[in-house]
């Protein structure tokens, strides 16, 4: 029996393996990983371990549903929903769990994750994470670059408040971050997340019905796992006492999201979302959604209207 299972959804992966040594190096409780290889197998491959779990599918099933699949293999009392590039704070396991209460959903500090860089085969002259290079901008006399991994946070680009629009689109919210009640105590209650890294009790998860697959493949997770967490009664924190660093991706060549999703999918997760919560038809909440706007009122572009 393990105290945590962090649960990482994984589709053509590259640092996969990089984020499983880092989870396992900075463990200090009882921690498993689960990690469900979606649609592909690892590149390169996932070296054995006892304390990880590979499921692999031949044909992707999703980024929901594979979390979930995660979250039904575990036996342990939390889980920790965990991307596959991304690095996590030494201990983060107890520090997560310490103090914990069972209707609370953890997100740690979030910072940015410097993963790699690609370095000029002739010069030396690296160049910040993204798709490969097409020549070197120093020397102007390759075109031979080889990654060079980083693997560091930027502790200039840190994260803790988040919010979505009247739409069900997530936000990033930096005003929030000047209230006086950010800047007390270990835990800031947060309006919704993004979707990277959460923790929560197991039985507490599947309380909130997991994550609803009818969303599709991925998009919206941390707008449903906000919602759920606050509208059944629970709470959405922020919890200071520790962090994770996630790798950020772009939508350019060579550098994109792993599952490959069309504007019409995305538009269609989003019009799920906004039927299910702005017509409150989540059957087990508690509260309206104008309940958790208000609760965290002012909010841009809604406060306004509800009042």
């Amino acid at each position: 029996m393990f105290d945590l299972s962090v649960i990482i959804p994984a589709r053509q992966e590259m640092f996969l393996q990089k984020t499983i040594d880092n989870v396992l190096e900075n463990a200090e409780a009882n921690t498993e990983i689960i990690a469900i290889l979606d649609g592909a197998w690892a590149d390169p491959p996932i070296q054995d371990h006892p304390k990880v779990t590979i499921v692999h599918h031949t044909e992707s099933i999703g980024q929901r549903a594979a979390t979930n699949e995660g979250a039904r293999i575990s036996q342990s009392k939390y889980i920790m929903k965990l991307d596959a590039h991304c690095a996590v704070d030494k201990g983060f396991d107890v520090k997560l769990m310490d103090g914990c209460q069972y209707d609370w959903t953890l997100v740690p500090l979030m910072y940015n994750l410097h993963a790699f860089d690609w370095q000029c085969k002739i010069c030396g002259n690296r160049t910040y994470q993204g798709p490969k290079p097409q020549s070197c901008s120093s020397c102007g006399k390759s075109k031979d670059f080889e990654m060079v991994v980083v693997w560091n946070p930027r502790w200039r680009r840190l994260t803790y408040s988040w919010r979505f629009d009247k739409d069900m689109h997530f936000q990033y919210w930096h005003g929030h971050r000047k209230r006086k009640e950010t800047r007390r105590g270990s835990y800031i209650e947060t309006m919704s997340f993004i979707g990277a890294c959460w923790f929560m009790e197991r039985d507490r998860y599947w309380e909130l019905d997991g994550l609803d697959e009818k969303h599709g493949s991925w998009g919206q997770v941390g707008v449903e796992m906000a919602c759920k967490s606050w509208l059944s009664g629970g709470k959405l924190l922020t919890c200071k006492k520790t962090w994770f660093a996630h790798m950020f991706r772009t939508s350019r060549k060579g550098f994109s999201f792993p599952y490959p999703i069309s504007g019409n999918a995305q538009e269609r997760a989003r019009k799920y979302s906004r039927d299910l919560w702005l017509n409150n038809k989540w059957p087990k909440q508690k509260y309206p959604l104008e309940w958790l706007v208000d609760r965290f009122a002012p909010v841009p572009g809604w406060h306004e209207e509800i009042k």
